[in-house]
């Protein structure tokens, strides 16, 4: 699989990356399968959360004796020094590893979280501790606003910003764009999410009903627009993608991303057509 460089940091990661969702609620068996599986494929960028379940529980086994040949990021959603440090160690337990390659501010949305995050007794100081320690190498963050993301990057040189590069948003909302922009501006990685969403789930359609339960939004399906919308976003100037936390749905991103190459003026004319009858999962841009 391509490797593309994350920034100047001098690590490359696998275009695409084992999210961690993946591995939520399975047999440690089935999760250590998956993982080589992933890694017989040339997937190099594994990423988990401790908010995903017992994620954290079934990869720290099965990435033993590979750690060493794979990129590990982690995050937390704790803002302040305190909870953020005891969140760190125990990831770090649990997970088997001494280190983490890379580690972010999950799921940051509102300047106030910023201010928390970057003020007195904040995250950012145990953040910045640890990478002293050599227990963080890379600080990113990941957003699903545009306010948050850009108010971060105008705060701290981070290495990374993970956010949705989805082909309805972007190109209906153009949301993500100014994100882009800034973070090649001030020299941030880019990583995706989201790149396979396609809408919300049909209102009162309860989670077991649904066909993929581990996803919050509706996902693509049909192999031939997934491909399209894969393709999209890799197109786009960004390090890596990670798709959605269903094993089916990650094996075809996989077999897309193989074979990966950039739209074509009819395959984006395609695309753009099958967006305009989809309202976006994430907000417009402001």
């Amino acid at each position: 699989m391509e490797k593309r460089p994350l920034g100047n940091t001098g690590d490359y990661l696998s275009i695409l990356g084992f999210g961690g969702v993946i591995v939520t609620d399975t047999e440690q068996k089935d999760a250590n399968n998956y993982v080589a599986e992933a890694i017989d494929q040339g997937i190099n960028y594994f990423d988990v959360s401790p908010n995903y379940g017992n994620a954290q529980d079934r990869l720290g086994p099965a990435l033993e004796g590979k750690r060493q040949n794979v990129f590990l990021a982690c995050k937390t959603e704790k803002r302040t020094k305190q909870e953020s440090q005891a969140e760190l160690e125990n990831s770090l337990r649990v997970l088997k590893t001494d280190h983490f390659d890379l580690y972010q501010f999950h799921a940051v949305k509102k300047v106030e979280e910023v201010e928390t995050i970057l003020g007195p007794d904040g995250a950012m100081e145990t953040f910045l501790k640890a990478q002293k320690e050599g227990k963080i190498r890379h600080i990113g963050f990941s957003a699903h606003t545009e306010e948050a993301a850009l108010a971060l990057m105008d705060r701290f040189n981070f290495t990374s910003v993970l956010f949705p590069v989805n082909w309805v948003s972007l190109l209906s909302d153009k949301f993500g764009n100014r994100i882009i922009q800034k973070a090649i501006e001030k020299g941030v990685a880019r990583l995706s999410l989201k790149a396979m969403a396609k809408k919300e789930w049909p209102e009162g359609l309860e989670k077991k009903d649904r066909k993929y339960p581990k996803c919050w939004y509706e996902p693509i399906d049909d192999e031939a627009i997934a491909d399209l919308a894969l393709r999209f976003t890799l197109s786009q100037p960004i390090t890596a993608a990670i798709p959605p936390g269903d094993i089916r749905l990650f094996r075809t991103a996989v077999k897309i991303a193989n074979k990966y190459r950039p739209l074509s003026e009819q395959e984006l004319v395609n695309l753009k057509s099958y967006a305009r009858e989809i309202t976006p999962v994430f907000p417009k841009a402001y």
